[in-house]
């Protein structure tokens, strides 16, 4: 299952490649673009939502679809290339080789571009403090989600990259099986628009929060 806002020029080899592998979801989450046109030509099914909310509400949208046809499990990757399709049966694997809830892409934050390393780095030890079990890497898109995560997010009012560190949390409260896999880490000449003291002040928030959720309180 592939979110995507405005990745036209991208989708088309993201969903070819994915598909090698799988069948693919792409949730075209208010794109102005012809993401969803170029998705369904290279092979995906298109869930189309209008206007843009997201990627947390993509991902909702896509959890919902899946459980509706009945799967059991669906790996996320993002759109724009930066994951890496071809890695897609390390995560088949890892649940071949015993129960997973989730499985989640572990990157080499030493191969990020700086601003990204920094961002990441203080995410994974503040988050890993708050709920009291080290978490190698909380915001990497590309895991795989078993479907009681995929129905407990069902419930989650998160719409932004919240959703997938409140992801972990709701595993670590329900005492569900998590692992991680390596995964390439790529990125491209783009520029960051991470911010890195507003993406810091926003992630305290969000981890107080995921430490509520691991918790059990109320949030």
């Amino acid at each position: 299952m592939i979110p995507a806002h405005d990745e036209g020029p991208r989708i088309g080899a993201v969903v070819r490649a994915a598909a090698a592998h799988l069948p693919v979801l792409v949730v075209d989450d208010g794109s102005t673009d012809d993401t969803a046109d170029v998705a369904w030509a290279a092979g995906a099914t298109v869930l189309t939502r209008q206007p843009n909310q997201g990627k947390g509400a993509a991902l909702r949208a896509g959890f919902g679809r899946a459980i509706e046809i009945g799967v059991t499990a669906v790996v996320t990757l993002d759109g724009d290339g930066q994951h890496d399709p071809a890695e897609l049966p390390r995560f088949l694997d890892a649940l071949r080789s015993g129960p997973a809830d989730l499985v989640v892409g572990r990157r080499d934050f030493s191969r990020m571009p700086a601003v990204r390393r920094l961002s990441n780095t203080a995410g994974t030890v503040l988050l890993s403090a708050a709920v009291g079990r080290w978490i190698p890497d909380n915001q990497s898109g590309y895991r795989l989600v078993g479907r009681r995560v995929m129905a407990a997010m069902l419930a989650s009012g998160e719409n932004g990259f919240a959703f997938e560190v409140e992801m972990i949390a709701v595993c670590l409260r329900e005492g569900w099986t998590m692992r991680w896999v390596p995964i390439s880490t790529i990125y491209g000449e783009e520029r960051s628009h991470i911010r890195p003291l507003r993406h810091l002040r926003d992630f305290v928030a969000v981890t107080a929060k995921a430490r509520r959720i691991a918790r059990g309180a109320p949030v």
